[in-house]
């Protein structure tokens, strides 16, 4: 059984998706493979223990307050895609890598392999691929948008402020 519901951000509407024992995505509206995989799929929109902690995350995050514990987290993908976004669970809070510093950490040859498996993160901003920059450190590609990406690292370098 999947569930969702629709929380608001300062960014505007994210969409969770969870089962009772993880979270699946998070998407905002109208971002780029926004609710993919789950296009046919009866969602129940009930309140469950897993989107109520992934809701107290999200508050937390755009408050500034000190983050609980991530909620579970269950995406889905290749293996190489959920490699790229267990390394992407590495990157602190308010600082960046590139693509091609993950490529290096991950032992690939291909930055843009890399690229690709950051862009189809379906868990935004809980897998922080926003923290990810092109190889001169400018905004590139962010399913989101680029605004919501520069928002999103501004908002942790000030510190959740």
């Amino acid at each position: 059984m999947f569930y969702q519901q629709t929380v608001h951000s300062p960014l505007g509407p994210l969409t969770l998706v969870a089962t009772e024992k993880a979270l699946l995505g998070a998407w905002f509206e109208g971002q780029k493979y926004e609710l993919r995989g789950f296009e046919n799929c009866a969602m129940r929109r009930e309140q469950t223990a897993v989107l109520e902690a992934a809701k107290r995350w999200l508050e937390a995050y755009f408050s500034g307050e000190e983050l609980p514990s991530l909620p579970p987290l269950a995406a889905k993908g290749t293996t190489f895609q959920e490699r790229v976004w267990q390394e992407l669970l590495t990157i602190p809070l308010g600082q960046t890598r590139t693509y091609g510093q993950l490529a290096q950490a991950l032992g690939s040859k291909s930055a843009q392999a890399v690229g690709g498996a950051v862009g189809k993160n379906p868990l935004s901003i809980f897998v922080p691929c926003h923290r990810v920059l092109g190889s001169d450190s400018s905004l590139t590609g962010y399913a989101g948008g680029l605004e919501k990406k520069s928002w999103l690292l501004d908002h942790e370098r000030r510190g959740g402020k």
